[in-house]
């Protein structure tokens, strides 16, 4: 039996603007991937840009926040809103951000967070407010946010939220097209 390749629900256009071409091969320079979701986004170019500063301006840890932490948050709001291609690029080269197996199977929730002592109280309280931003509808208690006021500047606050909000703004997108995970890891730890 021959494997059926795994394709999204549109296929990309055949051609593309110049400009594009030049955002499609920078994506994939960075990611090292041939990436489907910038071609489909070709579609509409507006959207394309307009995702593309996105993804440019966001946290990355130099100066804005800890990497572990924002690594966190990004397999935090992955898994929260079931994006199989999000988990796949977001939970890739985890060990490399100081992530371990056991941290990963706490966020997956086959462990509960009381039962792995490596986690700080900023980075539980940054995972738990990636949880409240990534449900449908948002509610954050006024309590929890007071604890995260205690916990991080008013910047921190926003890097928090707008990398949650970028990684749900991708899911949502990328699953509304069909795109299937594009193998940043050759296993699943998750």
């Amino acid at each position: 039996m021959q494997d059926k390749k795994v394709t999204a629900f549109i296929e990309p256009p055949k051609k593309n603007p110049l400009f594009l071409k030049i955002g499609i091969y920078i994506s994939n320079k960075v990611t090292k991937k041939d990436l489907l979701v910038p071609k489909l986004l070709a579609w509409y170019p507006k959207v394309a840009v307009s995702s593309a500063i996105l993804e440019s301006m966001v946290a990355h840890g130099k100066g804005d926040l800890n990497k572990r932490i924002l690594k966190l948050v990004r397999i935090q709001a992955s898994l929260s809103v079931s994006c199989p291609f999000c988990i796949d690029m977001n939970s890739s080269e985890y060990e490399g951000e100081g992530v371990t197996k056991q941290e990963l199977h706490c966020i997956t929730g086959k462990l509960n967070m009381d039962d792995v002592p490596t986690f700080t109280i900023k980075e539980k309280l940054a995972m738990e407010y990636t949880k409240l931003i990534s449900q449908t509808p948002i509610k954050i208690p006024k309590e929890f946010m007071e604890k995260i006021k205690l916990n991080f500047t008013e910047r921190e606050i926003v890097i928090i939220a707008s990398t949650a909000a970028q990684v749900n703004y991708w899911a949502r997108l990328i699953q509304a097209l069909g795109v299937p995970p594009a193998g940043f890891s050759d296993k699943c730890d998750i």
